[in-house]
């Protein structure tokens, strides 16, 4: 089969042909369709975060069909069509899958860091952790929804956006974009604070109340905010931008060291700075039942699967707007 791998270097990217990978007993053969490009890809290709596999194939938002099944697997059959996203698998034991909190699991495993993802024509993955994807949706929207559209949902729920309040989104890419559709579907008053020229003219064309430089002030207090650009200099801003008793969401897998932050301006008036960690399966299958409810459509480029290495570096370099999927199968 065809795959994409990283090398031994940053940044370094390579095609080759691969043996197909076979499913353990716990897990599922996909056949992938397509895989959405997500900023975390690029990070595990330039080894902006640790290497947990030094040659892996990364891709996390993946959608495609079984093809085979483990002796153990009761939940799928073969044609069945599912979405493989960034969690793989945890322990279950641990005190934090006790509660709830898988994504905090230490033992947690991740496709396309720990285990081969989807920028392959097939990919395993546990049955347990994969999620069923209607026969009817578009994979290239769906894709996207996977990483992009669960990682910012978990975030607006943690920003405790009250009711019709505004919400300031800081960066306005792949997860950005969705995340503010969902917003606004809830009723809330998005300002979009983003840099590039393309970010900002899809901010205008999906609506938003207000579109702005990064550091910009916003026109008025912000009752939350969530910061998606990997930029730790944006954390102040976020912070000053917003009204007493906020909250601001660090929404990213990798950012940038924070400059000192001034208790007085940043943090006083009991403003609350919180992080994501990954997600749960609930996460992503709440926020999928809820994207197809609300027919949720990413903006998407598609790319040919010969062409993932010129994507990768569209995002590198800021050029990519809305969100990148590349095609798979031909």
């Amino acid at each position: 089969m065809r795959a994409w791998r990283t090398t031994g270097a940053p940044g370094g990217l390579e095609q080759v042909e691969a043996p197909t990978p076979e499913p353990a007993p716990d897990e599922v053969l996909v056949r992938v369709e397509v895989c959405g490009i997500c900023r975390t890809d690029l990070h595990v290709i330039d080894r902006e975060i640790p290497v947990h596999r030094p040659s892996v194939t990364p891709g996390h938002q993946a959608i495609g069909t079984v093809t085979g099944v483990g002796d153990r697997v009761t939940s799928l059959v073969l044609g069945d069509r599912v979405g493989v996203a960034w969690l793989r698998r945890t322990c279950g034991q641990c005190a934090f899958c006790r509660r709830g909190a898988e994504n905090l699991c230490p033992r947690s495993e991740y496709t396309g860091w720990d285990a081969d993802g989807g920028f392959a024509e097939y990919l395993v993955a546990p049955a347990a952790y994969v999620y069923p994807i209607a026969a009817d949706a578009d994979a290239l929207e769906t894709a996207p929804l996977l990483c992009a559209g669960i990682i910012g949902y978990r975030a607006l729920r943690r920003a405790q956006l009250p009711p019709g309040g505004t919400l300031g989104i800081y960066g306005f890419g792949s997860s950005a974009h969705v995340t503010a559709q969902l917003a606004m579907a809830a009723g809330a008053r998005v300002f979009a604070l983003t840099r590039g020229v393309a970010n900002r003219e899809l901010a205008r064309e999906l609506g938003v109340d207000f579109v702005g430089e990064e550091e910009e002030e916003p026109p008025e207090p912000l009752d939350s905010a969530i910061v998606f650009a990997p930029a730790g200099g944006l954390v102040p801003v976020a912070l000053r931008a917003t009204a007493s008793g906020g909250t601001v969401v660090l929404a990213g897998i990798e950012m940038s060291d924070l400059p000192p932050l001034s208790y007085t301006d940043a943090l006083f008036r009991e403003r609350d700075l919180r992080t994501v960690t990954a997600n749960t399966r609930e996460d992503g299958a709440r926020f999928l039942a809820l994207a197809r409810n609300l027919r949720l459509r990413p903006t998407v480029t598609a790319a040919p699967f010969d062409a993932l290495d010129d994507a990768i570096d569209d995002i590198r370099r800021g050029r990519a707007s809305g969100s990148l999927v590349l095609r798979v199968a031909a």
